[in-house]
């Protein structure tokens, strides 16, 4: 549920050809994958992992704003999970198909998830990296 209105939580499927020219472009060493429990339940999740550009297909977002308004995402389809990440703090808490999820993610964008938020509240956070660490 949303902290200050109480709806239920939303967000779009992750992009991981954004995510991965992003990171290969800014040199991130690590990601932030925030509102993991908004998946929670669903049977199916999608990740995005190409796009369609005039009926061909390509790994990357085009520079061109025309270009962009024409690209169709193409998604893969991953199975969801009926346990809940809601308050994980350790990797343990997670249903295994979270886990997958996440270090699917991970091979896909090239990146590591240094931190995973699971629900609104900040405590609910797995520090993957210490983000101090030298």
């Amino acid at each position: 549920m949303g902290v200050n209105t109480g709806r239920p939580r939303r967000c779009g499927w992750f992009d991981a050809v954004l995510v991965r020219q992003t990171v290969k472009t800014s040199g991130i060493s690590g990601i932030a994958l925030t509102k993991l429990d908004v998946l929670d339940g669903l049977k199916e999740i999608k990740i995005c992992v190409g796009y369609e550009l005039d009926g061909s297909r390509i790994d990357y977002l085009p520079a061109s704003m025309g270009a962009q308004a024409r690209v169709t995402p193409i998604y893969e389809t991953l199975e969801g999970w009926s346990g809940t990440t809601a308050g994980a703090r350790s990797w343990a808490e997670l249903p295994a198909r979270a886990v997958k999820y996440v270090r699917y993610i991970e091979e896909l964008i090239g990146a590591p998830v240094a931190m995973l938020s699971t629900s609104p509240e900040r405590a609910d956070t797995i520090l993957v990296v210490d983000p101090f660490q030298d």
